[in-house]
């Protein structure tokens, strides 16, 4: 049954993506492969084509961790979706600088790209491939696919929470979009299948998209917290609208160029509301801090409590998805030095990952600090980033391991792959978003300072660390603090108008002091590829 999956899904796929010189709709493979009228008769396969949605996310190919790839051409380590987001979430910050010279990786930090980084290219084209893998599946389930199938009535209930699960998966990637590209090109189930331009949407229009998703979706997704670990649930799409709602004023601040009805959008005061709301659902939907903020990060963090903190992860395991990117990615590179592999539960390090010293500073006292969020490796690493291509200059971050509680090493004998989930949506954050969230809208969050001297408490112990008060400053070191290396700091310093043109911090402008950099770089460019070919595209101004 997998295999006739992704026969039928490549088939589906290369129409949509890559286009057709045929006219007819009705396309049948030249070999003996089943499409979907015949795979999609069974009931069972909706979960196993949903599978490679949730998976688009986690793998890079067919087989893994290469050989197979979904987009040809590239690299599959590093085309990977959560590697490729990672890199252009982290490494433009003050929380991460990569000692490799591959192609132009080094502009990243730099703040120096162009149209033609190949980086931000692919996690282009990795995120348009991802929403034309829910397309797929949002058009072959809907009612009357169904009925031409043979799906009776009793069978399609638990199908009709797959697709609004794969319309959470599309509405994800259209976050992504619209928060790394701006203005992407837009497609739907609705879309034609074969070769046509996809037009170009606004981002605040894309904002208004995303928004009634999320709400139309509500209903048919599943109450939270999932009993299925890893699935999408309620809660997942409440924090993706609270995060939308939240960065507000960032995704909304050409909003006069949209194409809808001006009246369809809200107040800024209203938008914090609605993300505090929505936050607020989260919170009091059953999930819970975890005890030790380490087994966040460990390859039992599917069962060791953490996952009654992770509200939707991105999942990973050392023999069923092999990939070189992810979190097998995130672990080697972080390793080098006099670091030792072993503790980390694989086999080598990649020598490349660090952070900066302004990073550093955010703890009260450093690589010293009581904090016990603070995971850096300082021996025989020095403070000061000196040369960015030497592993030893930068603290190292120890916080994601291929080990569980008990210190062993995960599924993978062999140690190249990892068990440990991605936490991309959790507790902790929800907490600080609901925090910011009234701080914005208000003025006043002390309603949420039970929840952030939770956090503080677990990171501190015996009541250490507590805060009474909460500024604006506070927010933006905590969201630091707490959620470092988890793909947030680019969004966040945006918001808080800190990563171009305000923030400083080692190499930032390809200086070692670091500088200020143009605002038109907090949004990345269309990538030059696809501008010559899609002439619906217009650039995003300053590149």
């Amino acid at each position: 049954m997998n295999n006739k999956i992704k026969s039928f899904f490549l088939i589906f796929l290369s129409l949509t993506i890559l286009g057709s010189c045929e006219n007819e709709l009705d396309l049948q493979p030249e070999d003996n492969r089943e499409g979907p009228g015949q795979v999609l008769q069974d009931p069972a396969a909706y979960k196993q084509f949903l599978a490679k949605v949730y998976a688009g996310l986690a793998v890079s190919g067919q087989v893994g961790p290469a050989g197979n790839p979904d987009l040809l051409g590239l690299d599959e380590g590093f085309s990977q979706y959560l590697r490729l987001y990672w890199m252009l979430q982290e490494l433009p910050t003050d929380e991460a600088v990569i000692g490799w010279n591959d192609g132009t990786i080094a502009d990243l930090h730099a703040q120096n790209w162009t149209s033609g980084n190949e980086f931000i290219r692919t996690m282009y084209s990795r995120i348009m491939y991802q929403i034309a893998q829910a397309n797929e599946f949002i058009r072959q389930s809907s009612d009357e696919n169904l009925s031409a199938y043979g799906i009776e009535d009793s069978q399609r209930a638990e199908i009709q929470q797959f697709r609004a699960e794969a319309r959470f998966l599309r509405a994800l990637s259209y976050y992504h979009a619209m928060d790394l590209f701006g203005n992407p090109p837009f497609i739907t189930e609705e879309s034609p299948i074969g070769a046509f331009l996809p037009p170009q949407i606004k981002r605040a229009d894309l904002f208004l998209y995303i928004e009634e998703e999320l709400n139309a979706i509500m209903g048919e997704l599943a109450p939270a917290p999932h009993p299925e670990y890893g699935r999408a649930d309620q809660a997942a799409a409440w924090t993706l609208l609270a995060k939308l709602y939240l960065n507000n004023e960032v995704y909304l601040s050409d909003k006069g160029s949209a194409v809808a009805d001006q009246s369809r959008f809200k107040s800024t005061s209203e938008y914090y509301s609605l993300a505090a709301t929505n936050s607020k659902k989260v919170i009091d939907a059953g999930y819970e801090l975890v005890d030790d903020y380490q087994k966040l990060f460990l390859a039992d963090n599917d069962s060791n409590g953490a996952q009654n903190e992770i509200i939707f992860p991105i999942r990973f395991d050392g023999i069923n998805t092999n990939s070189y990117g992810g979190l097998t990615f995130v672990i080697h590179a972080s390793i080098g030095g006099d670091m030792d592999p072993a503790e980390f539960g694989v086999n080598s390090g990649w020598a490349g990952l660090r952070t900066t010293p302004e990073f550093v500073g955010l703890f009260p006292d450093g690589a010293d600090s009581s904090d016990e969020r603070e995971m850096f490796y300082t021996e025989g690493q020095n403070l000061e980033i000196n040369s960015i291509s030497s592993f030893s200059d930068g603290y190292a971050v120890g916080k994601f391991k291929n080990v569980d509680v008990n210190g062993n090493q995960g599924s993978d004998a062999t140690g190249e792959h990892v068990d440990t989930d991605f936490p991309m949506f959790r507790l902790g954050d929800i907490y600080l978003m609901y925090a910011e969230a009234l701080f914005r809208g208000t003025g006043d969050a002390s309603a949420a300072l039970p929840y952030i001297n939770d956090l503080r408490e677990r990171a501190y112990g015996e009541g250490n660390g507590l805060v009474s008060s909460i500024t604006e400053d506070f927010l933006i070191d905590e969201r630091g603090r707490e959620l470092y290396w988890e793909a947030h700091r680019r969004t966040d310093l945006i918001r808080f108008d800190q990563f171009t043109e305000n923030g400083v911090w080692a190499w930032k402008g390809d200086v070692p002091q670091g500088t200020t950099t143009a605002a038109f770089r907090n949004i990345y460019p269309i990538p030059a590829s696809d501008l010559g070919v899609n002439t619906n595209l217009t650039q995003n101004p300053g590149y």
